[in-house]
């Protein structure tokens, strides 16, 4: 086997701070996004509070009290359905990104041994075919098990936003439901 060069170790740490600063800075985006997504939440939150405490005040019996309040209720499982919806799509958008970037790096290293494999494949000495197909072979498996991994992972993650999207669309008609049942009442 060839020894790695002192370029090809250098080489390979700055791949791997480049990696290392790019992840991050994805990462700040993401949690830049949900600082943004919390400053409108807080702002918003704040106007509506004031308008409520308006409308509060102005209320001139039991029964208008009631129907500020149902007019709340709807508006207010909504919005909170649509802040959910919000940071979950930031995280997955940063999640997703992540995933890319670290599929990146496993192909390249994949890649890498491979070539590492080939070249010592080719300066092996005679008779040890068996070996050279042993290892051929087992990183064959590997490269093998680590695709079912990310598909399996990739799967996971189909089948939770699906489940998000379906909990959240009920919640929203469960929300909407009660509000009609309590205005009919």
């Amino acid at each position: 086997m060839t020894p790695f060069t002192a370029e090809q170790v250098m080489a390979a740490h700055k791949a791997n701070i480049e990696t290392l600063f790019g992840l991050t800075h994805k990462a700040f985006e993401g949690v830049e996004k949900l600082v943004e997504l919390n400053l409108q939440v807080a702002k918003a939150s704040l106007a509506e509070a004031a308008e409520t405490t308006k409308a509060a005040l102005s209320v001139k019996d039991a029964q208008e009290l009631l129907a500020l309040q149902a007019s709340l209720l709807q508006p207010s499982a909504e919005k909170a359905a649509a802040y959910g919806r919000h940071v979950y799509d930031i995280a997955t958008g940063t999640g997703a990104e992540v995933t890319k970037a670290a599929e990146a790096q496993v192909a390249d290293a994949q890649k890498k041994v491979m070539a590492l494999v080939d070249t010592a494949v080719k300066n092996a000495p005679a008779g040890t075919e068996n070996a050279v197909a042993l290892v051929k072979s087992a990183v064959a498996a590997a490269n093998n098990a680590m695709e079912s991994v990310q598909k399996a992972a990739k799967q996971a993650a189909e089948v939770a936003e699906a489940n998000f999207q379906a909990v959240t669309n009920t919640a929203v008609k469960a929300s909407q439901t009660a509000t009609k049942a309590r205005r009919a009442a």
